[in-house]
C-alpha cells in the first residue's frame, strides 16, 4: 500500500512544472489514497508569510469565507516557532469555534514541507469522519510532504529558468537593435 500510495503520487508530481498543476494533482491524490475529504497547502511566498497556495473540497465556512483561511492558526504558529518538525494530529483553530459550514471537520494533521533544509510551508489533511491519523500513516505522509517539496522546488526552478531565458532574449534582441542601428547610421 506505502509504496503503491507513494508511486502514484511521485509519478503524478514528476508529469507537472507548472506549481498550481502540481499542487491540485497532489492534493487530489493524497486525499484519495488515503480516503480523507479535504486537503490543503500553505507556502511561503517571497515575503516569507504563509498564503493558502491550494485546497480542495474545503468545508462551506472556509470555502465561501475565504478570509478565514488567512491569518494565524495553531498549526502555522508551531511551524513558525520550528515546532512542528514531524506530522502531528491538530485540533483546527479556524473551525473550532464554528457550528454551521464545518462539513463535521474538527481536527486535521499537519505536515511540513522542507526542501534542503529550507521550510516551504504545510501540507494539512482532514476527513469528516475524523480520527486521529496513524503513526504509520502520519510517517507515510511525511514522505509525500517530501516528494510535494521537491515538485514545489522543481516548479519554482522551472519558472525562474523561464523567466532567465525570457531575460537573456531580451538582451540578446536589444543587442540586434542597437547594431543594426549602428550599422545603419554608420553606413
Amino acid at each position: 500500500r506505502e509504496l503503491s500510495i507513494l508511486n502514484t503520487i511521485a509519478k503524478a508530481l514528476n508529469q507537472e512544472v507548472d506549481l498550481t498543476r502540481a499542487l491540485s494533482v497532489a492534493l487530489r491524490d493524497v486525499a484519495e489514497l488515503f480516503d480523507l475529504e479535504t486537503s490543503w497547502i500553505f507556502l511561503f511566498n517571497n515575503e516569507a508569510k504563509l498564503y493558502l497556495a491550494a485546497a480542495q473540497n474545503l468545508p462551506p465556512a472556509l470555502a465561501k469565507h475565504p478570509r478565514r483561511m488567512g491569518g494565524g492558526c495553531t498549526c502555522i504558529d508551531d511551524y513558525n516557532e520550528g515546532e512542528l518538525n514531524s506530522p502531528r494530529n491538530f485540533t483546527c483553530s479556524r473551525l473550532e469555534n464554528l457550528s454551521v459550514g464545518t462539513a463535521g471537520l474538527r481536527q486535521h494533521a499537519s505536515i511540513p514541507l522542507n526542501a534542503h533544509g529550507k521550510p516551504l510551508g504545510i501540507l494539512n489533511v482532514a476527513s469528516t469522519d475524523w480520527v486521529d491519523l496513524h503513526d504509520d500513516d502520519l510517517k507515510l505522509l511525511y514522505l509525500v510532504g517530501d516528494l510535494v517539496a521537491i515538485a514545489i522546488e522543481r516548479a519554482r526552478l522551472f519558472d525562474r529558468s523561464a523567466e532567465l531565458g525570457a531575460i537573456e532574449e531580451r538582451n540578446r534582441l536589444a543587442r540586434e537593435i542597437h547594431d543594426t542601428l549602428a550599422q545603419g547610421l554608420t553606413a
